[in-house]
């Protein structure tokens, strides 16, 4: 029989809560036709303003012809554009369109009310806690100095 000590660990209960909150959010997103890769795909331009479709893929942890497909269909509506990057014409860069504003608007709406749910009953030291905690998790796997973790605010 297979066992481990899945109450222990933290990767069991980052899972299970990544899953559940992308769960939330994509029934959130889903009444104004937008798909959680789509938001995913909208909050990088968001954060990065303009990213090749590489390093795109590599973030949302998708195959580059998986987020061909979703690239597609956001260049079709509007919310996207993909051009030659100026030094290797070889890779695309992609840049949110002002039409993708209101969807993004949508999207941070959507956001706002699942992060509510989520953090219900949490003290703001607590969440405060929770943000350390997880930075320190995020520099300790990633092999990096915890300083070196960028802040999107930052």
């Amino acid at each position: 029989m297979l066992q481990y000590d899945f109450e222990s660990s933290i990767g069991y209960w980052l899972t299970l809560a990544t899953q559940a909150y992308h769960r939330a959010f994509s029934d959130e997103v889903a009444p104004y036709g937008i798909t959680y890769r789509q938001s995913q795909v909208l909050g990088w331009l968001a954060l990065e303003h303009e990213i090749s479709q590489a390093e795109l893929a590599a973030r949302m942890l998708i195959e580059p012809p998986t987020l061909v497909g979703i690239l597609d269909r956001m260049e079709r509506s509007g919310w996207i554009v993909r051009q030659p990057c100026p030094g290797d014409r070889r890779k695309k860069v992609i840049r949110a369109t002002p039409a993708a504003e209101p969807v993004w608007n949508d999207i941070v709406a959507c956001a706002q009310r699942i992060r509510s749910r989520a953090t219900e009953g949490i003290s703001p030291q607590q969440l405060q806690q929770v943000h350390e905690t997880l930075r320190k998790i995020h520099a300790n796997v990633a092999g990096v100095d915890e300083q070196a973790v960028v802040s999107p605010t930052k």
